[in-house]
């Protein structure tokens, strides 16, 4: 786009915009404005965007107050902003005006200009579109971009996010069940504690992987009220009274979510506590991920030297020094990502803070965030579930041969022996170096096959009726 330019004009006078360019005047000022970051928009925003002004175009021809002919036009404009036709139009810095007022005239500039070529009238003439009083009509920046925010988030956790955490939670559950055979020393405080299953532990993490698909899906529902129809602050001023109804009822249409208009136009605009909770709830699906790669990186630590219970499919060679070394790369990408969102979670906190009376002035800032740990935590789950968990491989011999040495094992000797017994068996054995099994015998606590039955790591990983108290 660089080289002609053409001259397009706003209230405060004439700007040269590239010739190429279905931007106009106000976003050409903000591209001057504002080069500060390079973070721009992204796809589910510059969307969202499009849907807004397509069934913007459409409610206000069926309220009589726009042409059909105009509408036609603006809402073919709006398709291909939708379909992603126009994004290179959208060149618009995040960190800009806090109302996100210059994207908003990004969006009625790209879809008034390219309306006008459809027609086929000049770019810039504003004829037979007007950005203003024609894609913009019934609308604020202050209603649309919020709006905004909540069609692009919700569609972000119903169509990426949640399905991504299904997908790792049925993998996980896949291996859960691959690995329920196989008994291991549990931990607790990183210390040994008594026998569970591999397979427990990785329904565990199958659960929570669920349960974060879950809250994705609650954040969907956190997002369903929509500020549209508010205009400037909130009293609907230049919009039609149905305006935002059938706004919502468009959108809900449009993206398969039940979004309804804002029960209070004020809490909506002055507040943005659902972005808030609906990031919450992405930052609490991040712990879980968190958790889950850090459980199944400690758990394959080694090879040799360490834990290594279970193999992880080696994707890359780990050093640049050290031969044959193979690191648990996928792992360290999910937590990497995890923390990111956390830290995305906290900007987003401080932005829904910082509603000024009628108007929070932080959103673009939460709409960059908001979506970008949901594009962060649907690419983690997916690549995390196909590259590393779906080629897990488990030591059933190292998970033996912990067991045995373990003096968690005493812990089922208690309930026969007492605890005071039980313990000096325990220390017994770590300061000779011997097994549980061994010193137990030894000192012929119990009857042999009481005692092998007792010892039977299997038995440990479940309620035994035979020991509960009638």
């Amino acid at each position: 786009m660089a080289g002609q330019t053409r001259i397009e004009r706003d209230s405060m006078g004439e700007v040269a915009v590239p010739a190429g360019a279905y931007w106009g005047a106000q976003t050409q000022r903000a591209i001057e404005n504002f080069p500060i970051s390079g973070h721009r928009f992204g796809r589910r925003f510059i969307r969202a965007l499009g849907l807004i002004k397509r069934s913007a175009a459409a409610v206000n021809r069926d309220l009589g107050r726009l042409d059909a002919r105009r509408a036609d036009l603006i809402e073919q404009a709006a398709q291909e902003v939708i379909d992603g036709k126009l994004d290179d139009h959208f060149p618009l810095d995040v960190f800009q005006t806090g109302s996100g007022t210059s994207t908003n005239m990004n969006a009625n500039e790209v879809i008034a200009n390219r309306a006008i070529e459809l027609a086929g009238g000049m770019i810039g003439s504003r004829d037979p579109i007007h950005p203003n009083d024609h894609v913009n009509l019934g609308q604020s920046s202050n209603d649309v971009i919020p709006t905004a925010i909540h069609v692009a988030a919700g569609e972000g956790f119903k169509a990426d996010l949640v399905p991504a955490l299904q997908h790792l939670a049925g993998v996980l559950r896949k291996k859960a069940r691959e690995f329920d055979a196989i008994v291991k020393i549990g931990r607790t405080h990183l210390q040994d504690a008594t026998p569970v299953r591999l397979g427990q532990e990785f329904a565990g993490y199958a659960r929570q992987a669920e349960l974060s698909a879950l809250r994705a899906a609650q954040a969907v529902v956190a997002l369903r009220e929509l500020p549209i129809g508010g205009t400037a602050v909130g009293t609907g001023i230049n919009t039609h009274p149905e305006f935002g109804r059938r706004m919502a009822a468009a959108l809900s249409r449009a993206t398969g979510i039940d979004f309804v208009e804002a029960a209070d136009h004020f809490e909506a605009q002055g507040a943005k506590d659902a972005v808030c909770e609906a990031s919450g709830l992405a930052r609490a699906v991040a712990v879980a991920l968190s958790k889950i790669a850090g459980d199944i990186r400690l758990l394959a630590c080694g090879p040799r030297c360490g834990i290594a219970e279970i193999k992880l499919p080696a994707t890359q060679p780990g050093s640049s020094i050290m031969p044959g070394k193979v690191n648990p790369v996928m792992c360290e990408t999910v937590i990497q990502v995890a923390a990111q969102v956390m830290g995305n979670d906290q900007a987003v906190a401080l932005g829904c803070r910082d509603g000024l009376l009628e108007l929070n002035v932080m959103m673009p800032l939460l709409a960059y965030n908001l979506l970008e740990s949901v594009r962060l935590l649907t690419n983690a789950a997916r690549v995390f579930a196909d590259r590393c968990v779906a080629g897990i491989e488990a030591d059933a011999q190292r998970c033996a041969d912990l067991i045995e040495g373990s003096l968690a094992m005493c812990t089922r000797l208690a309930s026969k022996i007492g605890y005071d017994r039980a313990d000096a068996l325990a220390k017994e054995a770590y300061e000779t170096g011997k097994t549980i099994r061994e010193v137990a015998r030894a000192c012929r606590v119990l009857g042999d096959a009481e005692l092998e039955a007792l010892l039977d790591p299997m038995s440990m990983t479940q309620p035994d009726a035979a020991h509960k108290i009638v």
